[in-house]
Formats: C-alpha cells, structure tokens, sequence
C-alpha cells in the first residue's frame, strides 16, 4: 500500500508540473517576449523568505538541507518538515523596507514517520497617512492601516528512509482600512529524496497553487451623480480577479565533513515563475562543531535591475544546547537600493 501511496503523490507533483508548463508554452504563444504578465499576480509578497536562515542562503532550500530547522524547511517545501524529529517552534521577526514589519511564527510535531505543523506569517504596515482623490494631500492626522496574513496547515511523511512528501493548505488574506479585502487559499506540495548517506539531497516543490484573489467590500464605492445631475447614486467598482504567484522549483542540497567538526553545505535551486522571469540560487553555509554557522547565498534573474535587492545575501548564526534542548538564533542581511537594507532574526527551539 505504501508503495502505491508514493506512486501517487509523485503522478500528482508531475501532473501540477506538467500542467505550470503547458500553461506557460500556450502564454507564449499569445505573450510578448517582454512578458506582458508580470505585474499580473497579486500577493507576492508570499514569495518572500520568512526565515535568517533561508534569506541568508538565497532561498535556494528546496532541497531540504539536513541541518535546516524543519519548519523553515517546510517554508520552502513541505517534504522538508520531515526533519522534525520532535517538537519545534520557531518566530522570525523580518524588518523590511520603509518601516514594515512582518512576523512569522510556527510549531511542528513529529509523530514517527508522520509530521505536522501550523505556520503564520504577519505584516504590519504600521500607520499609513490618508488620502483621497478630493484631498491628495496629507492635511491631517487621519491614517489607515493595511494587514496581509498567511497561516497554513503542513502533513508530510517519510516514506522510506530516503523519500519524503508534504503538503500544505494556507488562506490568504489582505485587508486594507478595514474596508476592502481579499481572501483565497492556496496549496503548496514537495518531495525530497535522499542519496544515501551521501550527503546529497534532491528536492521540487509546488507553491501558491489555489484560485484567484478578489477584492471586496465598501472601500469599493464610489458616490456619483445621473448624467443630469439631478440624483446622488452610489456605484459599486467591480474588481478584477488576480492570479496568485505560482511557483515551479527544483533544488539540490550537498553537505561534505571537512573534520576537526567543521562542515559546509552547497545549495542550487532554480525558480520558475508563473507571472515573472525565471530564477537561479545558490547557497552557501559552513558550520564549525554544530555552533556557529556562516552563510551566503545569491539570487540571479534576467529582470534583476527591475527589483530594489542587489542579490547577494549574508547571514550566520549559534546553534546552543540547552538541558538537552537546542536554541537556535540565526540572522540575516539582505542589501537594498535605494530603500533601507533588510534584515532578519529568527529564534528556533527544539525539544
């Protein structure tokens, strides 16, 4: 029976993949070679990496490497909650750009060959001036406030001491002054396989698959008069439905002993976008005695001038052990230009 299980689960991740491809040759045939879809898809801010670890390598971690914490694995592909081999929370505190904030907490269980875990991740936007089309400028202290949050649900499973799948089921939402908002969920699906002992691992995932995203609510109405002027109406704007940002990844982890304790781990990843131009990663992290970790990682794409991240990303981090216990604290620096560069600390604990 486990055999057959497997069997499926790798028809369903072909057949999505097979699906994003074939997608993606019929929008050639109709789509400028300058790519008239990106811009397109809305919530992109779900492909950003929520963990020090992850943003410091590159996010090329779809291969699952066997030091990761098991939870910002599963961030990148949910096989790789399968490294689990307890129980672990995790919080990331992320300062991005023109004072942003976002929070992401998870906890996961392990329950033998079977794991689960529950994610959220949090923006705060803090306090945005009003404005209006009657009054453009900040005359006030009037302010609104924007929230966007993801929570998921992750099940993965070690089939064999080698191959591992997992899942993922998240909602989405966006919620702007309270007003207008947008929910949807979305599916995320991965495999790992692991060369033995090795040290090498292979991995694909599926990301932000689920039905569009539509915005709703008053923030829509629009007051309006009849063509002869004689009678206020209020108008409903109807709102456009927008893809999310799918992705299709491919990734590769290797992990060599260098003795006297020490190791390091090379990562690649490649990236295909359903609304954007594809992506290159890799990924490096050396490790002395299981305590101090030091990491680099570079992203590379065609359109890489059109984002405000220069590409490269350093980070590093203390792997304590506390009373058979181990607190993890990793951080991570990512330059930007012109905004202020963004950086991240993440606190993980494994019981």
């Amino acid at each position: 029976m486990r055999k057959y299980t497997l069997w499926l689960l790798v028809a369903v991740l072909l057949g999505l993949s097979q699906g994003l491809t074939s997608e993606a040759l019929a929008q050639n045939v109709t789509v400028s070679p300058d790519r008239d879809r990106e811009g397109t898809n809305s919530s992109t801010w779900l492909l950003l990496p929520m963990t020090a670890r992850s943003a410091s390598l590159g996010s090329a971690m779809t291969g699952a490497m066997s030091s990761a914490n098991a939870i910002e694995a599963a961030n990148h592909n949910p096989a790789g909650l399968t490294l689990n081999t307890g129980t672990t929370a995790i919080f990331s505190r992320m300062e991005y750009v023109a004072d942003i904030g976002v929070n992401y907490f998870g906890v996961g269980q392990s329950f033998g060959a079977n794991q689960i875990a529950l994610t959220v991740s949090a923006w705060d936007f803090g306090d945005i001036p009003e404005t209006t089309v009657s009054n453009p400028d900040v005359a006030d202290d009037r302010t609104w406030d924007a929230t966007y949050v993801s929570a998921g649900l992750t099940y993965a499973r070690l089939f064999t001491d080698r191959i591992a799948a997992g899942l993922t089921a998240k909602v989405v939402s966006e919620t702007m002054a309270e007003d207008l908002s947008g929910t949807t969920v979305a599916f995320d699906a991965g495999m790992t396989y692991t060369v033995g002992e090795s040290g090498l691992r292979f991995g694909v995932s599926l990301k932000n698959f689920g039905p569009s995203m539509k915005y709703a609510g008053d923030g829509l109405s629009r007051q309006g008069s009849t063509r002869d002027g004689d009678l206020e109406r209020t108008f409903q704007i109807e709102a456009e439905d927008f893809e999310l940002p799918s992705l299709l990844n491919f990734g590769i982890s290797y992990t060599r002993e260098l003795g006297a304790g020490s190791a390091v781990t090379v990562l690649g990843n490649f990236r295909s976008n359903s609304n954007d131009a594809d992506q290159f990663a890799g990924g490096l992290e050396f490790s002395l005695r299981d305590i101090v970790y030091v990491r680099g990682g570079y992203q590379l794409q065609e359109d890489l001038d059109d984002s405000f991240f220069e590409g490269w990303n350093v980070g590093g981090g203390l792997n304590l052990e506390l009373e058979g216990n181990r607190l993890a604290i990793d951080y991570a620096y990512r330059p930007t230009d012109p905004f202020d560069n963004v950086q991240l600390i993440t606190a993980t604990l494994t019981l």
